[in-house]
């Protein structure tokens, strides 16, 4: 069993007041029992967070930061047809940027709440657009799951859309030039969802408009199979990760950590092969069972890392 926890760690900005009071015994007694393996490292420009790179280390994927084939793995969990030879997958994400005198921010997109009648009648609209287009297919997936698939998208470098919610948008957007059919479609659908009656009503109730769209995900379509590593993912820190609500992150790390960690740390216990992967904004660390001398495994006790030790360099 291999447990992956994205957004392990606080934003690096708030990290050690937040760290300071956080208590996660069951982590410390699994963190006693495996040792740690090579880390994972980005850098602020990294397309891809640390937690997507280490899901394409376990599923074997091919391709560079920027280019990681989650929106093909995405559509195919949601049960969409491969796409034709030589094209890539993008995944479309419904968004409200926030336009402000000296910068656009990209608002997180579970604040929209959008509904899945008003999510199929907008991504219709873009798909009459996208149809025009040489070559491009829209699909959709979910609320908050749209997808294309072009040949463009094959070898175009993105960025995660965990790496720019919150943040303003200019130093996320694709190469100029690679990313001009890209700017352009954009800037077409913006001005289609500006006068669409769906947003006329989100706005009459006080709601946000879904007035563009943020393509991540890109990547080739290769052999998408889980492998023996295939890690199970706990994500339930990401929301008030993304709000910055640190104290709900705290008390969701809690609860994973009396329930999930407490369920791992009890098969380490018994012996049984163990794996967890904690993820950063900055880095993922993993940590593995191994063997241990008698005397390692005596001193465990009084030695058991402190769970601060392990967060504070993601």
């Amino acid at each position: 069993m291999h447990l992956v926890v994205p957004h392990a760690a606080p934003a690096p900005e708030v990290g050690a007041q937040v760290l300071q009071g956080l208590r996660l015994p069951q982590l410390e007694r699994l963190l006693a029992r495996l040792s740690p393996g090579p880390a994972i490292r980005t850098g602020p420009a990294s397309l891809n967070t640390p937690f997507e790179h280490v899901l394409a280390r376990c599923r074997g994927w091919a391709g560079d930061d920027g280019s990681l084939p989650l929106a093909a793995w995405a559509a195919q969990a949601d049960g969409l047809p491969a796409a034709p030879a030589g094209q890539g997958w993008g995944l479309l994400t419904p968004t409200h940027w926030q336009v402000g005198s000296e910068q656009i921010l990209l608002l997180d997109p579970a604040q929209l709440h959008l509904h899945e009648a008003e999510s199929r009648a907008l991504w219709r609209t873009l798909r009459g657009l996208f149809d025009e287009g040489d070559g491009w297919t829209l699909h959709w997936g979910a609320p908050l799951r749209w997808y294309a698939t072009h040949a463009l998208l094959d070898g175009l470098a993105t960025a995660s859309l965990d790496r720019v919610i919150g943040q303003p948008i200019d130093r996320w957007l694709p190469e100029r030039r690679a990313g001009a059919v890209l700017r352009r479609l954009q800037s077409e659908a913006q001005m289609l969802l500006h006068t669409h009656p769906i947003n006329a009503a989100r706005e009459a109730r006080g709601e946000l408009a879904v007035n563009s769209f943020w393509l991540s995900g890109t990547g080739p379509t290769q052999a998408l199979r889980p492998t023996e590593d295939e890690p199970q993912v706990d994500d339930r820190l990401a929301a008030p990760w993304r709000a910055g609500d640190w104290a709900a992150w705290a008390e969701a790390w809690q609860a994973l950590d009396a329930q999930q960690l407490g369920e791992i740390e009890a098969r380490a216990a018994r012996g049984d092969v163990v794996g967890l992967t904690l993820c950063g904004e900055r880095a993922a660390q993993r940590f593995d069972s191994a063997q241990r001398s008698t005397w390692q495994r005596l001193t465990r006790g009084w030695r058991r890392p402190a769970a601060r030790t392990a967060l504070e360099p993601l």
